[in-house]
């Protein structure tokens, strides 16, 4: 099962991205409303399918019930790390383009989630190193070359967004009801969401950042977003990572930018090149090396 849930969180990242360049590209929405309304969409959906899971308990008492539904006493960190990956990313797409925001998005989440792998003691598979360097190879083949140098204030933004997604991953790890987690986090997130809506559209003057009235389509990506390739699709991935390593989720999320890059062509009608098909070969064999190196390990 962890597989599946894998692959499923896997495209609802990438349709984020996509999701988020389509909206905020072409100046649909500005970042911080399609922050507010990725945030509050998902929240919504997520309430609504917390409340027909409740529903449909059977057994134990009222009291019991209610309990459950109780947000845990680390809520508000958890959402706070969720809003500090939503924001950044939404404001980070404006000036560095798809390919070099994931680089630095997921070099991130790299970095924060094996940092906190090693920390826990967990240990790295010659075999898992090695695939994890072919994985790496494969991304730096797929962004850098042909690419201008991103612009500082971007790259800064999706590395705080890299970094808040790998913590709040590896808090996720700890879960025993990813649907009741996921929605508190989501409901908590949204007052972070709505101060930082009134500030950037308070301050854009002084900021120097011109006004973009939302359109409907800017909504509705915005929505989609939220409510299903969020909301959806952390719940999922806060399910998968039950069964997952913290490398072994570091990992797999490399496989992101090339999905992201296949939905980019689909969506956004970028060209297929000979660089994505070697990139995406390297990526993904790289972490097939890597995930059999672990499994080889499990059964020993």
């Amino acid at each position: 099962m962890t597989p599946l849930l894998t692959l499923i969180a896997l495209i609802c990242f990438a349709a984020n991205s996509v999701l988020c360049r389509l909206a905020l590209a072409p100046h649909e929405i500005d970042p911080a409303s399609f922050t507010l309304t990725r945030l509050l969409s998902g929240g919504l959906t997520l309430l609504l399918l917390h409340a027909i899971a409740m529903r449909s308990l059977t057994g134990g008492s009222a009291e019991q019930r209610a309990a459950n539904a109780r947000p845990r006493g680390d809520a508000v960190i958890a959402a706070l790390l969720l809003f500090l990956y939503a924001l950044p990313f939404s404001l980070a797409y404006i000036s560095i383009g798809a390919g070099t925001g994931a680089l630095i998005l997921f070099t991130a989440v790299q970095a924060t989630m094996l940092l906190g792998a090693v920390r826990s003691g967990e240990r790295f598979h010659p075999l898992e190193g090695l695939g994890l360097v072919i994985a790496l190879a494969g991304l730096v083949y797929l962004v850098s070359p042909g690419l201008s140098a991103p612009s500082p204030k971007g790259s800064a933004l999706m590395a705080i967004a890299g970094v808040s997604w790998g913590l709040y991953s590896l808090r996720g790890r700890g879960s025993r009801d990813p649907l009741r987690d996921t929605t508190n986090n989501f409901v908590w997130a949204i007052p972070f969401a709505i101060i930082a809506r009134w500030a950037y559209l308070a301050l854009s003057g002084v900021l120097g950042v011109a006004y973009v009235p939302t359109t409907t389509h800017g909504m509705l990506f915005a929505v989609a977003s939220g409510a299903v390739a969020s909301g959806v699709g952390y719940t999922v991935w806060f399910a998968a990572l039950r069964g997952l390593t913290a490398i072994r989720a570091s990992m797999v999320q490399l496989a992101v930018p090339v999905v992201t890059a296949v939905g980019a062509v689909i969506f956004l009608h970028e060209a297929v090149t000979m660089r994505l098909v070697i990139s995406a070969a390297l990526i993904l064999g790289g972490l097939g090396l890597a995930l059999a190196a672990r499994k080889k390990v499990v059964i020993r």
